[in-house]
């Protein structure tokens, strides 16, 4: 009997194991352990990226305060100082330039309008020089006269 349940056992086997159902099994075997192998690819390489990752951060920090702690700010500071100076050193030549200028225009001017006037309004214009000098020649010795009681 034991013979007979084997020779049924082995048929039903049979049936189950066949060559296209053997092959569908293998198959999905492959599959799982190719899923299996590509999940622990990426979730591996994943964490050393990452890890990789936090490294190059920290070391672009550190680089970076290591330039900025190279940076000459007191020499900076000076530069901008000294060209404040010169900017305003420069202002006040310029504009001495431009009243020394402006001094020359007019005088040019006076000289034309001179040339240009007639000869009256020339002794006049003297007559009034004289008088104006007459007066500050009273005043100041007038002063001096106060100042010296």
């Amino acid at each position: 009997m034991e013979k007979l349940l084997q020779q049924r056992w082995w048929r039903a086997m049979r049936s189950y194991l066949s060559y296209k159902n053997a092959t569908i099994f293998v198959c999905l075997l492959n599959i799982i352990t190719v899923l299996l192998l590509l999940q622990s690819f990426f979730f591996s390489s994943s964490s050393k990226f990452a890890s990789s990752q936090k490294a190059l951060n920290r070391h672009i920090k550190e680089s970076e305060e290591i330039r900025r702690t190279m940076v000459p700010v007191d020499l900076i500071k000076r530069v901008r100082e000294i060209r404040r100076e010169v900017n305003v050193e420069s202002d006040q030549v310029q504009q001495k330039d431009l009243k020394q200028t402006a001094a020359v225009d007019l005088i040019s001017r006076l000289n034309n309008f001179r040339s240009n006037s007639d000869s009256g309004s020339l002794k006049a214009l003297e007559e009034w020089r004289k008088r104006k000098i007459e007066r500050a020649r009273q005043r100041s010795g007038g002063k001096n006269a106060t100042t010296s009681s």
